[in-house]
């Protein structure tokens, strides 16, 4: 295990110090912790459009996928598959890089980032149904523009819900904080 936290932290080590390089130009737009989230956040969202895409052209290409007991539009399906993925990539980068001075404990951001994503999920699932079933936009440009919504609630969740910290450390980052 310790092999793997080891690799964990240098990992953890190597974005931080990528990110806050390129920190200083925008360093009076905004606060340290909201790049780190866009960065960590693009750096993911772009994975889920990549995945996203893989999935619904080259695993399902374009067609109904049926498990027998139920049957999902591929654009669904892309959804489905590349969401187990993201959500570990995605709280990982959240608890790690862009709200790592969190006082909550683990077992409680995971659950909280669960919640968050769940509503996301919710977003994601009636804003396909309604942009490529309803409008008949294509699937891949309805994403995106659902993610657009999606990162502005994360970002709000996360931050004052999932990995809340107390309320005097607010303002701060974990760099600052020690």
């Amino acid at each position: 295990m310790s092999l793997i936290r080891n690799i964990e932290n240098r990992i953890e080590r190597l974005l931080t110090t990528v990110i806050d390089f390129f920190y200083p130009p925008f360093r009076k737009l905004m606060p340290l912790d909201l790049f780190r989230y866009g960065c960590c956040g693009g750096l993911n969202l772009a994975l889920e459009w990549v995945l996203y895409y893989v999935f619904y052209h080259f695993v399902f290409h374009g067609c109904v996928f049926n498990l027998g007991f139920i049957a999902f539009t591929p654009h669904i399906a892309a959804f489905v598959f590349k969401f187990p993925i993201t959500f570990l990539t995605g709280f990982w980068l959240a608890r790690h890089i862009s709200f790592s001075g969190s006082t909550l404990r683990g077992r409680t951001q995971v659950f909280r980032y669960l919640i968050v994503t769940l509503v996301n999920i919710l977003i994601n699932y009636l804003g396909l149904k309604l942009f490529v079933e309803v409008f008949q936009w294509w699937p891949t440009v309805s994403y995106v523009i659902i993610s657009i919504i999606c990162v502005t609630f994360s970002y709000l969740s996360n931050k004052y819900y999932s990995f809340r910290k107390n309320k005097s450390n607010y303002g701060h980052t974990s760099a600052d904080q020690e």
